[in-house]
């Protein structure tokens, strides 16, 4: 009774994660439309988009690997969200610069690092959990992406701060949808005997030895998509919300794919760790023999949920130092 009440409550935690980030988009989206009469007039004004034109960013903020280890209680799902765990997120940091060159359309070079992980102990499925495999992997990734502006709100307020005038409020909000190419490193790595060891360097299926697939390489390509919301904090700082997803061309970011290889081949080559990383499993040794499957040859993927910060490059407003508005002096200039 204990363990099913566990699984409900777990289940529930999940599902309410994502029914919230979700409604946290529509929420936005809906809120965007309902100013629609307002975006008619400043949206495609020439002043308003230019003054946003070049702007560094950097941010941080949680991974979810979707691959062959772990996952919910359940058969995989390929391609799926469905297969999310919680407890096997991890952690993600960005640097970038952005470059607005149309009133709906931006171009992004993002720099991201960070780490996923996965195993097969988090889920009570039988056979994932008694296969007992694991990994983390560090990712780097380059990427440059295209991003059109779904909707924005964009007023510029007062240059100047006048003592006793009150002036209009800088307003900045934008929902954008984005896509892009990158080059990402990956180096899978599991745990023996309190050492973590790099698992490329075990061919654990055998990757170019006999009878088994070619070895891989530590680089993929990889394509982003995603969904974005902004808002502005002053006239350049920016702060905002990233949900994306990273597809792999590489089914090894967690060293599983294939079939199981002899794991007392591989310990006669390269010792006990390379057997024992092979096969971990700690139990119904007959689902896991040499030639059985250990992976789906599916690509994997993994997703970003960020919060990111922008510094406008393009405005300059008068006296503006430090990040801090100055008093009223002149000499203030716009940057196109």
């Amino acid at each position: 009774m204990i363990v099913v009440k566990t699984k409900v409550r777990l289940s529930l935690v999940i599902r309410l994660h994502w029914v919230l980030i979700l409604s946290f988009f529509l929420g936005l989206s809906s809120q965007v439309h309902a100013q629609r009469y307002r975006q008619t007039s400043n949206f495609n004004t020439s002043r308003n988009w230019s003054l946003n034109k070049k702007e560094f960013m950097f941010g941080a903020g949680q991974t979810t690997f979707y691959g062959d280890l772990g996952g919910r209680n359940q058969i995989g799902t390929d391609y799926s969200l469905v297969d999310y765990d919680f407890f096997a997120t991890a952690f993600t940091v960005q640097v970038g610069y952005r470059y607005r060159f149309k009133p709906r359309w931006a171009t992004t070079t993002t720099l991201y690092g960070g780490l996923v992980r996965g195993a097969d102990s988090l889920t009570q499925e039988l056979v994932r959990n008694t296969r007992n495999l694991s990994f983390r992997s560090p990712i780097v990734t380059l990427n440059q992406r295209l991003e059109f502006i779904i909707t924005a709100r964009e007023d510029v307020g007062g240059r100047y701060r006048i003592p006793g005038l009150n002036r209009r409020r800088d307003v900045n909000r934008q929902l954008y949808l984005f896509g892009g190419i990158g080059i990402t490193y990956f180096n899978p790595q599991a745990e023996y005997n309190g050492t973590w060891y790099n698992l490329r360097d075990f061919h654990t299926e055998g990757q170019g030895l006999e009878g088994g697939p070619n070895q891989y390489g530590r680089f993929t390509i990889t394509n982003n998509i995603g969904l974005g919301w902004r808002w502005g904090l002053n006239k350049l700082w920016r702060m905002g919300l990233e949900l994306s997803i990273t597809k792999c061309y590489t089914d090894y970011v967690d060293d599983v794919s294939g079939v199981y290889y002899d794991p007392e081949k591989l310990r006669q080559l390269y010792g006990d760790e390379a057997a024992y990383f092979s096969n971990p499993a700690y139990k119904n040794q007959n689902y896991f023999a040499p030639g059985q499957q250990r992976g789906d040859e599916q690509n994997d993927f993994y997703g970003y949920l960020n919060v990111v910060f922008y510094r406008n490059f393009t405005y300059k407003p008068a006296n503006y130092k430090f990040g801090r508005p100055g008093k009223f002096k002149t000499g203030g200039r716009y940057k196109f």
